[in-house]
């Protein structure tokens, strides 16, 4: 199942002719994207447009109807039928999911959030605790390690989520809209840190409705309406002189 395409260099993600319905409610119609390594994707749209589905069926936690998923060329769905149990547990170490609601465990330290994962998954105790401490003081959340969730800000949370992300080292990290639960002040300071990343050449998808972030941040832009991708791009051209109607209908709405 896990065979490799005919290319030479490999997108790190493909998404080809995805669909996905919840009854009769088809919430993707033939999606189709690529995500080159390094980029980073922003994809906007309205509520319902399907951009949170598209990235849970990218990281499976949804089951796509039909099309193919592919991560460096190599099929973890393929017309609609998935590869097995441990070759999709395989892919998923490619790759790291920040939610909006940070879903961090309550019960467990920053310290152990961020470690708990590459632990479980066998790696050595003090390797992954130093690599977490290292990840919390980039993340500015140095003197938090011994912190539980719920002493923490909304931001902290959500950088501590992110540390969680990439203390697995994964090639590309999904954001399912990672400010939409944070107020302006709390906003800045994790788009800053995934500025850093993007700096740093991490591949990204970020679904966001932050569209300075998005032009300034991205590779590529997707604008997605009623489950199809209307439009995508150069960020700029995008943003700011976008080819559909629909597209220009949506800006419109940060224009005010």
């Amino acid at each position: 199942m896990a065979d490799k395409m005919n290319e030479t260099a490999p997108s790190i993600l493909s998404i080809r002719s995805l669909q996905k319905s919840f009854g009769a409610l088809s919430v993707l119609k033939d999606i189709s994207l690529s995500v080159e390594r390094g980029n980073v994707v922003s994809i906007i749209g309205p509520s319902g447009s399907g951009k949170s589905t598209l990235l849970r069926c990218a990281s499976f936690l949804e089951h796509a109807d039909d099309g193919d998923i592919l991560y460096d060329g190599q099929y973890a769905l393929k017309g609609g039928v998935y590869a097995s149990r441990a070759e999709l547990n395989r892919f998923r170490t490619r790759f790291g999911l920040v939610f909006q609601n940070f879903q961090l465990f309550p019960h467990y330290s920053v310290l152990r959030n961020v470690s708990e994962a590459p632990i479980l998954h066998g790696e050595d105790k003090e390797e992954v605790r130093e690599r977490a401490l290292s990840l919390l003081r980039k993340m500015g959340l140095e003197g938090k390690e011994t912190a539980y969730p719920y002493q923490l800000s909304g931001g902290q949370q959500q950088r501590v989520a992110i540390a969680r992300a990439l203390c697995m080292r994964p090639e590309i990290l999904f954001f399912d809209e990672p400010t939409s639960a944070l107020d302006p002040e709390l906003t800045g300071e994790v788009l800053k840190v995934i500025r850093q990343l993007a700096e740093e050449k991490m591949t990204m998808v970020v679904v966001t409705h932050e569209m300075p972030f998005a032009k300034a941040v991205s590779n590529r832009v997707i604008f997605m309406a009623d489950g199809v991708i209307v439009e995508q791009g150069d960020p700029h051209a995008v943003l700011e002189n976008p080819r559909e109607e629909r597209t220009r209908q949506f800006l419109r709405v940060f224009e005010r």
